[in-house]
């Protein structure tokens, strides 16, 4: 009890949504079929400006394409077919057209379908409100009505008449693509898919569900007055449903399989409690469909019989499956979904994982490492590669306190290629996370993470210690002090531990003796210095800014950084790091029994734990399997932060500081148009969209202050920032999102 306790205070009491399964698509559109393109909701945003830049933009791709010919000679070749009679579609057609491309679109039931299908006098929020899309197709109204008679003024002056037709299937022969409907089939050059995340309703899988009396979807609520109606679901479409229909005098029934909502605005929430009390809604949660009857439902709750009540219609709102067989049979990867070809690369890549690690930690040698290094392959042979740089260059490296005496010595070691390789990634990488997200928030975090990562990560222990050592820096006086509590023995490698603090980097304390330098400096480090910055600045101020596995997965793990699974059981399993935290702190309390009593039991305990005992001792798991072998090989597969939010010892006990922190990620619910961008790019797990649009501060521990919820956002409504001592919200000064906060008309005070 005591433990749920604890788990629920540290993390599962926070939300935790689901990331809905979309295509893999690329940000220009393009996808793994050459020639095909994904535009509008599919591309990310489901905003109306987004979806027309998207579509118009897919078009001038298509004509810059160096490849692309326009098929003059060839009467039954299009140049690009149009899937969609959306608004991403149409924005794409009136470009081809004024491009003069030979294309067609295609549509399924009738122009703009999905807007069709909004309910009478639905507001419409045509957000960014400084936003002009590319294109001639564009957007003043903010009504329903009024917004489709807008758009199709302007489908019609362009002259687009889309096909009534579904496609069944696309095809890629010879170059071409192939679309296929019932028997016939049209060949393109180039596809552009603007048919939406709208596929098939869900499905509650009971009996009755295909009577004629049950909808997906309201127009009107009039029609309904006086009737016995039932409604299903808990997200804001469904209640604002049963809102309507209340208003217009139905009796409503409303239904959520969960006892309280956590999807909704809470002005939502609040006008059903508001009509509940007063007796207009009779609200059932939580509560499941168990029969759907001509005239009546039976409903039962958790713990209750089922009950019966009359009914005359119900209405279904749990919302829509994206189309993904439509993708699937296209060739088109779906996002999540794994294939054989899935499980062994990812098979192959941790296997290599596992000799890369075993090898950088100097271990037993494998077979094939041994068969390497019988031929002089690896690691590198430098004699031979000093020798090759001449004779003068060798001779001088004979003497120690030349700098390139200490490379030589330094490069014989297999950390210092790793290490090498982990600058090389991280500042490569680095910069084209610049290029790619360009706020200054990103720019000034990019490059601290590569200053931290070059100089006190590898050029400092790597060399400049080394070589000082070599001159007899550390041999007397003040700085053979210092030699002597942090680096005894020539161990410079310890100077990691001026930036992984314990037990992160556990082995500057776990030794045989105690170097009281480090014990001293790993005391404050972690139980001084983190917890006070972590109280204003949240533990992103660490694993955001400062750590080097926070580097690695910012900088070569940021294009990885959907792949985080989300959801309740991937939270619980996030309290694996408080079981490693546990274990450190055991295996440091062995250790202390050691130096007080050397010999005993506790001394042997701890060397057992360590390292003696084969694939079961701390340096095995954490630091080999845990910290290496997982946390990288899932970089491709499950992005960059398996490591940082499962399993480090660091990171679960700043989760615990973090509940004490003042920072938060702050939004304004009335710009937030719940598209779950936020959380879907979020790689530490948090369902920061159910936070945002209810306005309330994102204050789970988690959060490691990667900027890439709050850049993501379209509508610019989340930003950094703390409350003060007296309350007040304090927000940060350094931008971090594309969306000016000015424009969205959030409160800022610096």
């Amino acid at each position: 009890m005591l433990l749920k306790k604890y788990t629920r205070w540290l993390h599962t009491s926070w939300p935790a949504g689901k990331i809905e399964k979309l295509p893999d698509v690329r940000e220009d559109g393009t996808t793994a079929v050459p020639g095909l393109r994904v535009v509008g909701d599919l591309s990310g945003v489901p905003l109306l400006k987004f979806s027309a830049d998207t579509g118009v933009k897919a078009v001038r791709a298509i004509l810059a394409e160096p490849n692309f010919q326009k098929a003059n000679g060839d009467g039954e070749l299009l140049d690009i077919a149009i899937i969609g009679g959306g608004v991403s579609g149409m924005a794409a057609a009136i470009e081809a057209k004024k491009a003069g491309l030979k294309f067609e679109v295609y549509e399924a039931s009738q122009p703009f379908a999905t807007i069709v299908n909004f309910p009478k006098g639905k507001p419409i929020f045509t957000y960014p409100s400084d936003m002009t899309p590319a294109g001639d197709l564009q957007f003043s109204a903010t009504v329903k009505e009024d917004l489709l008679e807008e758009m199709d003024r302007q489908r019609l002056a362009a002259g687009i008449e889309p096909i009534i037709q579904r496609i069944e299937g696309i095809d890629r022969k010879r170059g071409e693509l192939i679309l296929r409907y019932g028997d016939e089939q049209v060949r393109t050059q180039r596809v552009i898919v603007a048919i939406g995340r709208s596929g098939n309703y869900r499905k509650l899988g009971v009996p009755g569900e295909d009577l004629a009396k049950v909808y997906n979807r309201l127009h009107d609520p009039r029609v309904f007055n006086g009737k016995h109606v039932l409604v299903v679901g808990g997200g804001d479409s469904a209640i604002e449903s049963s809102i309507a229909l209340a208003m217009a005098g139905a009796k409503v029934t409303h239904s959520y399989r969960r006892d309280s909502f956590s999807r909704p605005k809470p002005e939502n929430v609040e006008k059903l409690n508001k009509l509940t009390g007063e007796g207009s809604i009779c609200l059932a949660l939580p509560s499941q469909i168990v029969e759907i009857r001509e005239t009546e439902v039976v409903l039962k709750g958790a713990d209750s019989e089922p009950e019966t009540l009359a009914n005359d219609v119900v209405f279904t709102l749990i919302g829509r499956e994206p189309p993904l067989d439509f993708f699937r049979r296209a060739g088109v990867p779906i996002r999540g979904e794994w294939k054989a070809k899935t499980y062994i690369s990812f098979g192959m890549f941790a296997a290599f994982c596992v000799f890369l690690y075993h090898w950088k930690t100097n271990a037993p040698e494998l077979p094939i490492q041994a068969w390497f290094q019988q031929r002089g392959w690896f690691p590198f042979n430098m004699d031979r590669l000093f020798a090759a740089m001449g004779g003068t260059i060798e001779s001088a490296s004979n003497s120690k306190t030349n700098l390139l005496y200490t490379l030589k010595h330094s490069m014989s070691d297999g950390g210092f290629y790793y290490t090498l390789a982990y600058c090389f990634c991280v500042v490569v990488f680095g910069i084209r996370r610049i290029r790619r997200r360009k706020t200054p928030y990103i720019k000034l975090q990019t490059y601290t993470l590569m200053a931290i990562q070059c100089f006190p990560l590898f050029i400092l222990p790597q060399i400049l210690l080394p070589w000082a050592g070599n001159n007899g820096w550390f041999e007397s006086g003040a700085m053979g002090w210092i030699g002597e509590q942090f680096f005894p023995d020539a161990s410079y490698w310890r100077a990691y531990g001026f930036v992984l603090a314990w037990p992160l980097f556990a082995w500057n304390v776990f030794t045989p003796q105690p170097i009281w330098g480090w014990l001293i400096l790993s005391f404050i480090q972690t139980f001084i210095i983190l917890p006070l910055i972590i109280r204003r600045w949240g533990k992103g101020a660490y694993c955001g800014w400062i750590c080097s596995c926070g580097a690695l997965a910012e900088t070569l793990g940021d294009t990885h950084r959907h792949k985080m699974p989300h959801g309740p059981k991937w939270n619980r399993l996030n309290m694996l790091g408080q079981f490693v935290l546990a274990f450190a702190f055991v295996l440091f309390a062995l250790r202390v029994g050691g130096w007080i009593w050397p010999g005993s039991v506790f001394q042997s305990g701890f060397e057992y734990a360590v390292k003696k005992t084969p694939f079961l001792n701390y340096k095995w798991l954490v630091d080999v399997m845990l910290a290496g072998v997982l946390g990288v090989a899932c970089y491709f597969w499950f992005s960059g932060r398996v490591w940082c939010r499962f399993a480090c010892p660091l990171a679960a006990l700043m989760h615990i500081y973090a509940r004490f922190s003042r920072f938060r990620i702050f939004s304004e619910k009335k710009k937030c148009i719940s598209c779950n961008v936020c959380t879907s790019v979020c790689h530490q797990g948090i369902d920061i969209m159910n936070f945002a649009n209810k306005g309330l501060p994102m204050e789970d521990p988690e959060c490691v202050r990667c900027s890439a919820c709050v850049q993501s956002c379209p509508t610019g409504v989340l930003s950094f920032g703390r409350f003060d001592a007296g309350g007040e919200i304090v927000r940060d000064k350094l931008v971090a999102s594309l969306v000016r906060v000015e424009d969205v008309g959030l409160p800022s005070r610096s």
